[in-house]
């Protein structure tokens, strides 16, 4: 370990064997994984923000908090007794995250303000040669754990540039901006929209909500933890497992609906229009905000109080589309023009695109983008032919649609953990799955999810990708990912480097 470097992590060193981009949840699990095998691993992260916390640093906007109980989207790791609701908010898991990186370690091996430019891998020497803004450096092992929420995405509307108003995505939240009077547009209806919507409309003078696709909706099970539970979870910590246990086990029938039975998925339909019913008593509204589709086949949103907002009267509902910004507003499907003050772009992200994927080159010189050409694939989620020691968190297929995604980054963690072993114990200095591997796999995944809802469901999803492929969701239970990760499967891989052929590489590194 270079104990220079850790007693000074702003400084970039010339090599380290393990780089982590990127220090939001994905990050934090890998490096926590190796530092805690040997806290003298030689482990860098790289972080463009100016800390550590991913998505949860960065979306601020009112309201945000997460929709998985709390119990489940922590490290199983770090359990926490601080919880102060079942359904944690925003500063809360930021703090979480924080306090974890110190009591692991990583905040001894982090350098924040360093964004990844790109990353070549070389063949000559079988190391990454990586830029990024505070300089260059090589590195055996690169681990892109960059997540697939990390940059938003903006609208291609005509006249964008336009607007004479405040605008700005809901992921970077303009805290500075003043609602109150103000009239507000806001483009997109998801998760975030959901959420920070009810939290402005006390404050703004009119809202119009831009739906394209309406979404099913439940009743979020949020409720203030008590002071009996935290004492028994800091005292007795068998019970938070107990609680983390059942909840994952409950969620995970979930899966059940979602790839074999849709059937089953009928009584939380019934749920959702009986919650709309309650919230919404216009038959008129009712109409525009019941999905045409399954429930599950896109993103379902949890809520007390999103639906009954919209049947406010100082808020409208337009699903005719966003077709323009003009200098003084926004214009809907028919040409009708809205006058208003603030434009919020609550449109997500680009996941199927992720950005790493074009700063990434492999052993032919192509990045990852061009081999992916619009559909990403990976084995495991993990790694990709013609990339060698190229490790991907939060990787194709590995997103969720009924449980914690902390689960399967863990489960990534101690995969890849297992990879260096065998990488460090042997003669090796690289490893690259084998192309025929990775080419079964995801032929398996693809007839997996050829009947599962989020493809068979009726919906236009982020799930899927510009070739029309599901390129994103894990298609059985989580536990299965668990049990094809808990080993590394070295005859899975071709090793690079080995004999002695590779000894003045090897001997560079040293």
């Amino acid at each position: 370990m270079n104990t220079e470097r850790a007693a000074t992590p702003s400084i970039l060193p010339t090599h380290v064997r393990t780089l982590v981009v990127g220090a939001g949840f994905a990050g934090l699990a890998i490096a926590a994984r190796l530092l805690r095998a040997d806290r003298s691993a030689d482990v860098l992260v790289i972080e463009r923000a100016a800390d550590v916390g991913g998505t949860w640093r960065d979306n601020t906007y009112p309201g945000c908090a997460c929709d998985v109980p709390t119990s489940l989207y922590s490290f199983s790791f770090a359990p926490s007794p601080d919880w102060s609701h079942t359904f944690a908010r925003q500063p809360e898991i930021h703090a979480y995250l924080r306090k974890t990186a110190a009591e692991n370690g990583i905040r001894d091996r982090l350098v924040t303000g360093c964004e990844l430019v790109s990353a070549d891998w070389d063949e000559a020497t079988a190391r990454w040669r990586v830029r990024t803004s505070l300089g260059e450096l090589t590195a055996q092992v690169l681990v892109a754990a960059t997540g697939a929420l990390s940059t938003p995405r903006l609208p291609d509307v005509p006249g964008i540039g336009d607007f004479g108003g405040t605008m700005f995505h809901s992921a970077t939240w303009d805290h500075d901006c003043d609602l109150r009077g103000k009239r507000v547009a806001v483009v997109g209806t998801g998760a975030s929209a959901v959420q920070f919507v009810p939290e402005i409309v006390d404050a703004a003078e009119r809202v119009t909500v831009f739906q394209r696709t309406p979404a099913w909706v439940i009743p979020r099970p949020d409720r203030t933890l008590t002071r009996v539970e935290k004492w028994l979870y800091r005292r007795i910590p068998l019970t938070q497992k107990a609680v983390r246990a059942s909840v994952y086990a409950y969620r995970e029938t979930y899966v059940v609906g979602m790839t074999k039975a849709p059937q089953v998925l009928k009584a939380s339909e019934l749920m959702a229009r009986a919650h709309l019913r309650r919230q919404v008593p216009g038959r008129d509204l009712r109409r525009k905000l019941t999905p045409g589709y399954r429930i599950t086949c896109k993103r379902v949103l949890l809520s007390n109080d999103w639906l009954r907002t919209l049947a406010r009267p100082d808020v409208e509902v337009v699903d005719s589309g966003l077709t323009r910004v003009t200098e003084r507003g926004v214009v809907d499907g028919s040409g009708a023009e809205r006058v208003v003050d603030v434009i919020i772009f609550a449109t997500g992200f680009s996941p199927t695109e992720p950005p790493v994927a074009s700063q990434l080159r492999g052993r032919d010189g192509r990045t990852l983008a061009a081999h992916w050409s619009g559909s990403p694939a990976a084995y495991l989620g993990t790694t990709i032919a013609g990339f060698p020691n190229l490790f991907m968190m939060y990787g194709p297929n590995t997103n969720l649609g009924h449980s914690s995604i902390v689960y399967m980054l863990e489960s990534q963690a101690a995969y890849i953990d297992g990879a260096l072993a065998h990488l460090a114990s042997g003669d090796a200095v690289g490893l690259e799955v084998r192309p025929e591997v990775q080419a079964r796999y995801n032929t398996s995944i693809s007839g997996l999810l050829r009947r599962t809802v989020w493809n068979t469901g009726g919906c236009a999803s982020w799930y899927l990708d510009s070739n029309g492929r599901n390129s994103v969701m894990w298609p059985t239970f989580t536990f299965r990912f668990r049990a094809r990760t808990k080993r590394f499967d070295a005859e899975n891989y071709q090793s690079v480097g080995i004999g002695a052929a590779d000894d003045a590489a090897e001997a560079a590194w040293s």
